[in-house]
């Protein structure tokens, strides 16, 4: 009931009147059934804009960190996301893609619409990153659509570390379904995934225009976080006088 009272009374209309957001293709989001909806990853703000837009309720998978924060604004974003039904999915350790998949299965065999972002965590730089594979186990298990969406001018409304967005043109562009019935049975086999993955990353490229980097989001940050350190190091400031 929360989920439906933010996008129709709380939050949506807001979100509708503070960006504007111009909508592309929303007709190809299925009006029934079990689907996933994968998309690029490129502001805090996604997680409310496409809800805000799609007639259908859409459960995401949403960070742990989410929902563990410390003080009253960790308390009151673990509200927010919980209310709203979205799942949290501890991305540590070796058992966390099996546990996020296991999740979205539950919510694709309730025939609900699925959301994922297959970038794994939001572009620290705009570019596209390579995709994680979950999303295709999803999809050849579940035996369901895969709906791509780019979102575009969100990482210049509200980029990471930004709280306060700005207002700036915003458009949700949904892609035709992709349908992977062809690889049934084949959700073991890592080349398939391999396969299935890149198809649907493809597809939010073509939609997005973004530069694609073929290597894992995590994996750049980290790299940019090291660069930065070693900067710092060789070239510590000096003290003002």
């Amino acid at each position: 009931m929360f989920y439906y009272l933010l996008k129709y009374v709380l939050l949506g209309p807001l979100l509708r009147l503070t960006f504007r957001p111009r909508i592309e293709g929303l007709e190809r989001v299925p009006s029934s059934g079990a689907a996933i909806v994968a998309g690029n990853h490129l502001s805090f703000s996604d997680h409310f804009l496409m809800p805000a837009v799609l007639k259908r309720r859409i459960t995401f998978l949403a960070k742990a960190e989410y929902f563990t924060g410390p003080g009253l604004k960790g308390r009151l974003t673990a509200f927010f996301f919980r209310s709203a039904g979205q799942i949290p999915v501890d991305r540590s350790g070796k058992e966390a893609g099996q546990a996020a998949i296991r999740e979205g299965l539950g919510v694709l065999s309730k025939g609900e619409l699925l959301g994922i972002y297959p970038e794994g965590t939001r572009s620290h730089d705009g570019r596209l990153y390579k995709g994680k594979v979950g999303v295709a186990v999803m999809a050849l298990r579940a035996g369901v659509p895969v709906v791509p969406c780019a979102m575009i001018g969100t990482f210049e409304a509200q980029p990471p570390g930004k709280v306060i967005p700005r207002i700036h043109p915003v458009v949700i562009r949904f892609g035709e379904p992709l349908d992977f019935s062809r690889y049934e049975g084949m959700e073991n086999e890592k080349a398939v995934l391999r396969a299935v993955t890149d198809e649907i990353m493809y597809a939010i490229l073509t939609l997005s225009g973004q530069e694609y980097v073929d290597q894992y989001a995590a994996a750049a940050k980290a790299g940019e976080a090291d660069r930065r350190a070693e900067e710092k190091r060789r070239f510590p400031r000096l003290p003002r006088n």
